[in-house]
């Protein structure tokens, strides 16, 4: 109530920041998203795998349990409230950058596991960002994508003319 005392509507919440730094686990998370929801507050929800995880192969073992751990516990009707941001934690500030095609491969892949845990309608309901350094060039080929519907800008954020370059992408 604090945080609506100010007219803040929205929350990030899992981000790989606060994961890392702050040692938020799922289970934290699951906690901090229920408060939220049922304060009336929007979710941003990040979540993502490292680099070793994704090369040893279990990149969507781990995402399929941060969402489960942290959000399927939540009644259907709560993921109005929701707003997924992939996070692949291995392309952000590292020079390593995630292809389009691993972009919309993961999506989609989050797709199908709420669709699996919910319904078809919930997971084709849910916006599902893409936060894996998005820049100017190759924000327009990662919007493109069907299962991509956003993006969670970090640094590029910080360049306005790099800004507007992304803005300008989704259009």
């Amino acid at each position: 109530s604090m945080l609506q005392s100010i007219d803040i509507k929205t929350v990030i919440l899992g981000h790989s920041e606060r994961r890392s730094l702050f040692g938020e686990t799922d289970e934290i998370l699951e906690k901090k998203v229920a408060q939220a929801i049922d304060k009336g507050l929007q979710v941003m929800f990040c979540f993502g795998e490292e680099l070793a995880e994704r090369t040893s192969g279990a990149h969507f073992e781990v995402v399929a349990s941060q969402l489960k751990n942290a959000l399927f516990a939540l009644p259907v009707s709560a993921w109005s409230q929701i707003v997924l941001a992939y996070e692949p934690v291995w392309a952000i500030g590292t020079g390593e950058t995630a292809s389009a095609e691993q972009a919309q491969e993961m999506h989609a892949f989050i797709r199908k596991t709420i669709a699996e845990a919910y319904d078809q309608h919930t997971a084709d309901g849910v916006s599902i960002l893409y936060g894996g350094s998005v820049k100017p060039a190759n924000a327009v080929e990662i919007f493109s994508k069907p299962d991509v519907d956003g993006g969670l800008i970090g640094g590029a954020a910080l360049v306005a003319a790099d800004f507007a370059a992304i803005v300008n992408a989704f259009n």
